[in-house]
């Protein structure tokens, strides 16, 4: 890998969303409708495996914590960082259920799932979609430029212009911190 040559991917990548308004018109969508859930007395969940986990727990930090001022806490839970529970639910019912299980625990009409996967075909990200549409969560997906399942499930998407994982992952993030800017902005100022 060239340093220049990546630098120059990631930043190709992120003009390609700065000059797409149908991301830009979509990531302000979903910022909306979490501040509407958020006024409702609602919650945000967020999952995804692997790097997208991590960038599920950096979104509801933000979120729980704060992003850019001192404020109140938002109610926000990332599906993927209790291990017995993880555990505990794949053994006893499949890997498939990790996710959709603690949304039938802890969803409730009005909420909103973030899913998270950069290749859109994760089966348990697709199984908690499938549940969450279920119980009337709201259904957000980030995923790359790929063909998936999630494109079909997911009320709210935002593909990423990438196939190259590093590269959807840095962009996912940005697009979860201007959405937690964008609701932290709309709940308290």
């Amino acid at each position: 890998m060239r340093i220049k040559d990546y630098i120059q991917d990631s930043i190709k990548t992120k003009t390609a969303i700065l000059n797409d308004e149908t991301i830009i018109n979509e990531i302000e969508t979903i910022a909306n409708i979490i501040i509407d859930a958020y006024k409702k007395g609602n919650k945000v969940l967020t999952a995804g495996n692997g790097g997208s986990a991590a960038d599920a727990q950096h979104i509801v930090g933000e979120l729980v914590s704060k992003f850019k001022f001192d404020r109140a806490p938002l109610a926000a839970l990332e599906l993927n960082t209790n291990s017995p529970l993880l555990t505990a639910i794949s053994n006893d019912y499949g890997y498939e259920e990790s996710f959709a299980r603690q949304i039938l625990a802890n969803g409730n009409p009005g909420d909103v799932f973030i899913a998270i996967s950069t290749s859109g075909h994760s089966p348990n990200i697709i199984k908690a979609v499938d549940t969450a549409n279920k119980l009337g969560v709201t259904t957000v997906g980030l995923i790359g430029n790929h063909e998936s399942q999630l494109e079909k499930t997911c009320r709210h998407l935002i593909k990423i212009p990438s196939t190259d994982t590093p590269i959807i992952q840095e962009s996912q993030i940005m697009i979860g911190h201007i959405i937690c800017g964008l609701v932290e902005k709309g709940i308290f100022t």
